[in-house]
């Protein structure tokens, strides 16, 4: 009997279409959200995972940036820490990198080649070239979207221009040194291919004359949350005075504003659901007003209040519920299919819609999270029951002589 008052007869044309615009409204809510949680976690993920391939937990750097010198008991020290698994003296400074007439800034990260080896997220991703004089110093690694904003490939030629300058006999001039491009990386995050230079150790140290010292230590611990959970064991590991910051400080404004975004966003495509739920409320109120004389005899032959409220919950009841499984099922198979969908639109609309230089990406990930999945549908089959309750309540409430006196 619910399932035959929602089919649309001529008269009740316009009940079903707002029953079947509830329909859409939950199932493309569902769907929405489960898409937009999905590629905002996979957004955050792949963020952290690249962040930290290429960074270490925590960094330690001396006051007034000075250099570390006596750094060896430092990392002795550290090592000691249960869940450190290594630690990295590292050597970090701005340059210009220049190729004839072509410019541009980058940071240089100096480190030695068994380090190197350990950041799969770069060595792994070397795209053009290799590493062939890397470790003697006679040769550089470049992101590839720096060496094609300056024209360059691997075995070109590359200038770095220090913003230090040397005092000669002449005043003081900019230093200036020309490496090998031995080959170029492609991690996939804009930041890093667009503007980092990776050089030995023992080439930074010369080329910023530092001597034997580096500019920090990077402390890689088993994962990030482990690496928070130690915070203090590795302070009081530190015996110099020194500036401790982890992956959280280091990113933090980063790292808030998603979480920011995320919650925001989960909250304002929430609503969409709840216009589809007012949508069911509409739609069952003047469903339980046109069918009030059907609902009087019904009354009339001995049937319940119980019966008659069942019989309308179960009407708005299978809007949400199968609504709510259409957009699961939507929502799931979008996010199998994201990057697809965004190159097929990409193809028909000639446009770009994910920007690399915009959101740190070169691609678009998903990562669908079960128990937030969970959470969403039963938030939307919660939204949908609760809809139908009053209009339900309505419908039992109805009293069969007041419906039947003018009939």
């Amino acid at each position: 009997m619910a399932l035959r008052y929602l089919r649309a007869r001529r008269q009740e044309g316009f009940i079903s279409v707002i029953a079947l615009f509830s329909f859409l409204g939950i199932g493309l809510g569902v769907a929405t959200l489960i898409i937009v949680m999905s590629v905002m976690n996979g957004f955050r993920a792949e963020l952290l995972d690249r962040i930290l391939g290429m960074n270490g937990h925590y960094e330690i750097k001396a006051p007034q940036n000075q250099p570390l010198t006596d750094y060896q008991p430092v990392i002795d020290s550290l090592m000691n820490v249960d869940g450190v698994v290594r630690v990295s003296p590292l050597i970090q400074g701005q340059v210009m990198a220049a190729a004839g007439s072509n410019a541009s800034g980058a940071l240089v990260r100096g480190m030695a080649s068994d380090e190197l080896d350990k950041l799969t997220v770069l060595s792994q991703n070397i795209v053009d070239g290799n590493r062939e004089g890397f470790e003697e110093g006679r040769s550089v690694l470049v992101g590839y979207r720096l060496a094609q904003s300056l024209g360059l490939r691997s075995g070109d030629r590359i200038k770095l221009i220090s913003p230090k300058t040397t005092s000669t006999v002449v005043g003081a001039l900019p230093r200036v040194k020309t490496y090998v491009i031995a080959g170029l990386f492609n991690t996939g995050m804009y930041e890093y291919d667009s503007g980092y230079i990776y050089m030995s150790l023992q080439a930074a140290q010369k080329y910023f004359k530092l001597g034997e010292g580096v500019t920090a230590l990077e402390i890689f611990a088993t994962d990030p949350d482990r690496a928070l959970a130690i915070r203090q064991q590795i302070i009081n590991a530190v015996p110099i005075r020194a500036f401790i910051y982890d992956w959280q400080q280091s990113r933090a404004s980063f790292f808030n504003a998603l979480e920011v975004e995320r919650n925001v966003m989960f909250l304002i495509l929430t609503l969409i659901i709840l216009v589809a739920a007012f949508n069911i409320i509409s739609s069952l109120i003047m469903l339980v007003k046109d069918k009030g004389r059907d609902v009087a005899i019904l009354r009339t032959m001995g049937a319940t209040r119980g019966m008659i409220m069942r019989v309308f919950f179960i009407a708005g009841a299978s809007i949400g519920v199968v609504g709510t499984l259409f957009g699961f099922i939507l929502g799931l198979g979008f996010c199998a299919n994201i990057d697809r969908i965004k190159n097929a639109i990409e193809g028909l609309t000639g446009a770009e819609l994910f920007s690399a230089e915009i959101y740190f990406l070169s691609n678009l990930p998903a990562k669908v999270d079960p128990s937030e999945v969970t959470a969403v549908v039963i938030m939307a089959l919660v939204i949908s029951l609760a809809a139908t309750i009053y209009p339900s309540w309505r419908a039992a409430r109805l009293d069969p002589i007041e419906a039947l006196r003018y009939e």
